[in-house]
Parts: structure tokens; C-alpha cells; sequence
């Protein structure tokens, strides 16, 4: 037998339309979210900014290719890195099918890291990713608060309690724990009015598990979820490595 509770077909229809009331619920104070997103006052980008591209350097108004709208997924893949953290790795997987369908309602979608743009643009090849990946100098990651100096990460770097998820992905990325949580995962959004640039929104942590990373949503339809325990290294890796 099972180890989970098992009921007859109508009952357990009766429970999932209990449930599925719920999740209608939950739908409605999303739309209601997402109306409240949209509403935020903009904030004016008032510095000039410039990035590494294949196709040379540009400002971060030339980034949303012809465009109204920009969302910029903040990449983890410092400097020291070798290879792109795998937790970022799979989010791309998510968002490089998202492209031609943005780009479709006036949004442009990319990637953009602090690392070299070789590098970057060597491991999208090697995922097979689509989108546009960017070198940014750091002051952009670091207002956008997506970088944080080693000064800064003493305290957590000599706690001795570094994760477990923190150091094996240091290590898949080819870097220590300081090089790997200096850099931080978010996603950003700006609009071009009247030639300026304004930030919009952003979020980070789990506010990114809605917009981008599906296999979550998935996994919390199984029965076994997302089988994570907080004490083992997270299960997530490269694509082509499972």
C-alpha cells in the first residue's frame, strides 16, 4: 500500500474541488498583484551605463533593441567563474524560450553578468540558450543590487556557516564561496520613454520562481514536491549533466 492517504474517486473528486476553489482564490490575488506591479511609480536611470556585446559596446538605452520595454535577468557568473551558476543555468533554461514571445509584445529579454563576454557567450553556446547575454561593468549589477563586496560578506564568510549549496556550487563554477555569493540573481525591469530609461521593477530570491523557474511550479503539483531538505546541497544542475 501506499504510505499516502487513498480515498474512492468521488471523494477524492469532492477534495480537488475544494482545493481547485483555492487555487482560484489564489489566481485572483495574483491578478490583483500583477495590476499593483503594473501601477508603480518608475524611477529614472540617471547614470550611463555601458556593456560588453557581440556586437559591440552599447548603452543600456541601446539594450532594448528598438523596443519599449527591457527585463534583464541578472546572470551569476562572476569574473572568477568558470561556468555559470547552475541555479541561474536552469532559470536561462526557462527564459530562452520566452524570447521570440516577449520580443512579440514589445519587451526585450536578456542576460547580463559581470563576467568576460567570451565566457559568456562560449557557456550559452554550450547550453544552447538563445537570448542576448551582456558584460556589465559593475556598478550596474551593484546599484541593481546584484553584487556585494568581500568586506560586506565578512560576516557571512566567517560564520562558519556556510551552506552546503554554497560551497558545492563554488565549486562547480570554479570559484571559493566569497567569488560565488558576491554575485546575485534577479531579474530587473526598465522602459524607454521620450529617450530615458526608467526602472520599472525587480525582484529577486523566490519572486523568481514564478516568472522563472517553471520546474518549481511543476514539482509543487507532484506528490513528492520538491523533495528539498535545507541540510544537502541542492539537487539542481547543468542540463547537460543529469
Amino acid at each position: 500500500m501506499p504510505d499516502h492517504r487513498v480515498v474512492n474517486r468521488e471523494e477524492w473528486r469532492a477534495e480537488r474541488e475544494a482545493l481547485l476553489a483555492e487555487e482560484k482564490e489564489l489566481t485572483r490575488r495574483n491578478d490583483e498583484l500583477t495590476k499593483k506591479r503594473q501601477e508603480l511609480p518608475w524611477t529614472k536611470v540617471e547614470r550611463d551605463y555601458s556593456f560588453e556585446t557581440k556586437d559591440g559596446t552599447k548603452s543600456l538605452a541601446d539594450l532594448f533593441d528598438g523596443r519599449s520595454q527591457l527585463m534583464i535577468y541578472h546572470f551569476m557568473f562572476g569574473p572568477t567563474y568558470e561556468t555559470g551558476c547552475p541555479v541561474c543555468s536552469s532559470i536561462a533554461d526557462s527564459l530562452t524560450g520566452q524570447v521570440a514571445h516577449l520580443g512579440a509584445r514589445d519587451t526585450t529579454l536578456i542576460c547580463s553578468s559581470r563576467g568576460p563576454l567570451e565566457k559568456l557567450l562560449a557557456f550559452r553556446d554550450r547550453m544552447g540558450w538563445e537570448f542576448d547575454w551582456v558584460s556589465a561593468e559593475t556598478d550596474f549589477h551593484r546599484d541593481l543590487g546584484r553584487y556585494s563586496t568581500e568586506e560586506e560578506l565578512k560576516p557571512f564568510l566567517e560564520s562558519g556557516n556556510i551552506p552546503a549549496t554554497v560551497t558545492q556550487n563554488a565549486e562547480m563554477v570554479g570559484t571559493d564561496a566569497a567569488g560565488y555569493v558576491a554575485e546575485g540573481p534577479g531579474l530587473s525591469v526598465f522602459t524607454l520613454s521620450d529617450g530615458d530609461v526608467y526602472g520599472t521593477y525587480t525582484t529577486t530570491a523566490r519572486g523568481l520562481e514564478g516568472p522563472a523557474m517553471s520546474y518549481y511550479a511543476l514539482l509543487d503539483r507532484t506528490p513528492k514536491g520538491r523533495n528539498e531538505s535545507p541540510d544537502e546541497p541542492l539537487w539542481v544542475r547543468y542540463h547537460d549533466e543529469y
